[in-house]
């Protein structure tokens, strides 16, 4: 035996990498396109696969939509802007907090809670479930007290317009049912519901639609699983910068519901912003409603206690002179403690001017700049500031020592200097305003201090009334101004375009879906081509077996699939003489000439790798071809384990060979003769314990020199010879050694036994035959010639194609093949 499994798995496995290696450099186009033609099938049953489920996919996935509502985002309050208003507080960047409040969950339930999404009304198909929404029969007010029942399917029955059940799935399966009255409460001990019609159906129709809708349930979902579930599908985008422009997207199972969200949280979103910017008047105008009630009260016991006061003592004056008296004092006062002010602050600047006599400029600019007496000394302050900017930008161009720098410096100490001395005159003025005040507050003290006890205590209390007076007035003001503010705030978000319900799905896309299906399919048949590729290892042409060859081998020829049935002797070339399979035969038999053309008797000695490659069925149609030719041929089975020949011609092997080789018959009992003249053989005989002993006695060289006395032509079946090595010594004695292989059958590394056979065994002549070879392969024919094309040429002219409208039905993807072995 040549080689062994282990042998045979590396080989395998080193021809796969080679393969992969030499894919790019050696890429055999007529082997790929005929692998391709091979795999046609798998790829179409790929295809209609892929389409199946793509199909299906789109017959019962959910569909989603979406909708989309554009807003524009302002913070302007006119009404601030006309009353000269501050705002509390300024956003720095109003589209980003806008977007973030948008996709807040606090925002988000405010938007559940104008919709009521909390409970979902579904009915139930058998393969996916579609949301009602406002189509829904029925409304169901539902509280739950278990949280364990948030999101479990509620099964609604009714059993006549008036009355039902709900149904509850428990977790061992079991069904509770809860019946109920329509518009009535139910309480049970996990929640309270009440189920109502909906408006726009009357109770007989809400009854049917049900009926119809039929298994319809509803669920109810807690404020964070809602939420969380519209901020999962929700799309919030910035649109454009520069216009302040923001899209609110969402995706549904619902287009109605999609699109109501959306145009609700625009809405939503212009009352927040309303809720926001009034906000902070809204706390101003109750703090001062607060004061108001304070303050009015102390304005009251203060006219009460005047009032009082004026009744008790019977006391009578000219109030209007002084009421005007105590405005003037108060006046002075207030003015003499903001002089006295003024003066401290210009004492610690002049004391510091003293302190430090080399003063930065910009130390004595500051100090001066808290001042109210800043506007006396503004222009100095102003040339000053002018100087020294001047001096700052002129240093980036020259250097510090520079004439033009000097000069400034100069300048700089000069306004320095002046407005030192203009701080000190200012001092003097406010100390002398400061004694005129003391002055005239001393003289209205004087005039009032000779006025009796009554007028002195009278002037106390209507200071006291006029104070409470004037902060209740300006309390009043605060009150309308922060008003009128208030009602100014209109909501600067404009909504540029409203959510719409678009009925046209976004998912699943279907020409996507059936493109992708399509494309999966290809893609995947590829993968599969290209490994089936990668991995082949069939010889498919005598092309293959020359590139693997490492020594010189001959080309006999190829022998075409026989097309229809292969009778029992095998022997086909007598059937039709000039069909295409006999002018192979013709054309191995033109070709033997080439190889040895020398007078006598010729051996042509036949064998394979493995059994089921044709040996036998080539050796009996070359016998049979040659026997045509006038020449008598005889045929020996040496293949003893496995005899074939006998079946061959329908004879029994009860002698043969394996008789002749231990002398139990002569030559003349085991020759038989053939239904074609010129043609005999001898069958393998019983299968003997020791078939290789048998081959090479010498009982066996003396049987050929009998029989090259009677025969012109000795043709030799051997065994195959990548299993036993019974035919390798008569491979050696032939005249014509040939080794058959199998299109799509053989193995590539069956050809390294050729270079064993030329190399170890010294063979000499040894050539080749192709068997059951598919000639209608037009794209992959290319490599099959080799002494056969004029055959092919011969038969076509001689009219071989008498099946010719049998191989017209018989081609195609499922063309019927019959393989010759």
């Amino acid at each position: 035996m040549i080689g062994g499994d282990l042998h045979d798995k590396n080989s395998n496995i080193s021809q796969y990498q080679e393969r992969i290696t030499k894919f790019s450099s050696e890429f055999e186009l007529g082997l790929f396109i005929h692998i391709a033609r091979q795999s046609l099938i798998w790829i179409f049953l790929l295809l209609g696969i892929s389409l199946s489920l793509a199909f299906i996919y789109l017959r019962y996935a959910q569909p989603v939509f979406q909708s989309k509502t554009i807003i524009q985002i302002n913070t302007n309050n006119q009404a601030n802007k006309v009353l000269n208003i501050n705002q509390m507080y300024e956003e720095q960047d109003p589209l980003a907090g806008a977007i973030e409040v948008l996709k807040s969950k606090n925002f988000l339930n405010r938007v559940v809670n104008s919709l009521n999404l909390y409970i979902g009304y579904f009915n139930e198909g058998t393969f996916k479930s579609s949301e009602l929404y406002t189509s829904t029969p029925f409304f169901v007010d539902l509280d739950i007290k278990d949280p364990s029942f948030y999101g479990r399917k509620f099964y609604i029955t009714f059993s006549n317009p008036k009355e039902g059940y709900i149904e509850l799935k428990e977790k061992n399966n079991k069904q509770k049912k809860q019946y109920f009255i329509t518009d009535k409460w139910i309480s049970t001990e996990a929640f309270d519901f009440k189920i109502t019609c909906n408006p726009i159906f009357e109770k007989e129709q809400c009854f049917k639609q049900c009926k119809e809708l039929s298994p319809i349930y509803f669920i109810k979902q807690d404020e964070n699983s809602i939420t969380s579930d519209i901020q999962r599908r929700l799309e919030i985008k910035l649109q454009n910068e520069l216009a302040k422009t923001v899209s609110i997207g969402i995706r549904d199972y619902n287009p109605v519901k999609a699109a109501d969200i959306v145009n609700v949280m625009a809405s939503e979103f212009q009352r927040y912003d309303i809720e926001k910017e009034s906000k902070s008047s809204e706390k101003v105008i109750l703090f001062i409603d607060e004061q108001l009630s304070s303050v009015y009260a102390q304005l009251k016991h203060s006219e009460d206690t005047l009032q009082t006061y004026r009744r008790e003592k019977n006391f009578n004056t000219n109030e209007r002179q002084l009421q005007s008296d105590m405005t003037r004092v108060s006046t002075l006062e207030d003015q003499l403690l903001k002089t006295e002010l003024e003066e401290k602050i210009l004492e610690n600047i002049q004391q510091d001017i003293q302190k430090n006599k080399s003063i930065d400029s910009y130390q004595l600019i500051s100090s001066i700049a808290g001042s109210q007496e800043e506007g006396g000394i503004k222009d100095v302050v102003a040339n000053l500031q002018k100087l020294l900017i001047e001096k700052e930008n002129l240093l980036f161009q020259v250097k510090p020592n520079s004439e033009e720098i000097k000069r400034l410096n100069f300048q700089v100490e000069n306004q320095k200097n002046l407005l030192v001395q203009s701080v000190f005159s200012l001092r003097q003025k406010m100390q002398s305003k400061h004694q005129n005040l003391i002055a005239k507050s001393n003289e209205y003290e004087n005039k009032y201090a000779s006025q009796p006890e009554k007028e002195i205590e009278y002037a106390r209390l209507m200071r006291f009334f006029s104070i409470n007076e004037k902060y209740y007035t300006l309390l009043l003001e605060k009150k309308t101004e922060f008003s009128i503010s208030k009602a100014g705030f209109v909501s600067q978000t404009i909504v540029l375009e409203k959510g719409i319900i678009n009925t046209n799905p976004i998912s699943p896309n279907k020409q996507n879906i059936m493109l992708s299906a399509i494309l999966t399919s290809v893609l995947i048949g590829l993968v599969i081509i290209i490994i089936r590729y990668l991995t082949h290892n069939d010889i498919n042409s005598l092309n293959e077996i020359t590139k693997q060859m490492s020594a010189g081998i001959n080309i006999l020829g190829i022998v075409p699939s026989y097309d229809k049935e292969i009778p029992v002797s095998q022997l086909v070339v007598d059937k039709n003489p000039k069909s295409l399979i006999a002018e192979s035969f013709r054309t191995l038999r033109s070709n033997l000439q080439y190889i040895s053309n020398t007078e006598g008797t010729k051996i042509i000695a036949l064998t394979s790798t493995v059994s089921g490659e044709g040996k036998t069925f080539v050796a009996i149609n070359l016998a049979g071809i040659l026997a045509f030719s006038n020449k008598k041929v005889i045929i020996l089975d040496l293949d003893m384990r496995k005899p074939k020949i006998h079946k061959g011609f329908s004879v029994t092997n009860e002698k043969g060979m394996s008789t002749l080789l231990i002398g139990k018959n002569n030559l003349k009992e085991c020759i038989n003769k053939s239904s074609l003249l010129g043609l005999d053989f001898i069958t393998a005989g019983p299968i003997p314990p020791n078939p290789s002993e048998l081959i090479i006695s010498s009982k066996m060289d003396e049987i050929l020199n009998e029989l090259k006395k009677m025969y012109d032509i000795i043709v030799i079946d051997n065994p195959p010879i990548g299993l036993v090595t019974d035919g390798v010594a008569m491979i050696s004695k032939a005249d014509y050694p040939i080794y058959v292989f199998r299109s799509d059958y053989s193995k590539r590394n069956y050809i390294q036994i050729l270079d064993r056979l030329q190399n170890e065994n010294k063979v000499a002549h040894l050539s080749v035959v192709l068997n059951g070879v598919d000639i209608n392969r037009n794209t992959y024919g290319y490599n099959y010639g080799y002494g056969y094309g004029y055959g092919y040429g011969y038969g076509n002219k001689y009219g071989y194609y008498e099946e010719k409208s049998d191989k017209k039905k018989q081609r195609g993807l499922f063309k019927k093949k019959i393989s010759v072995s």
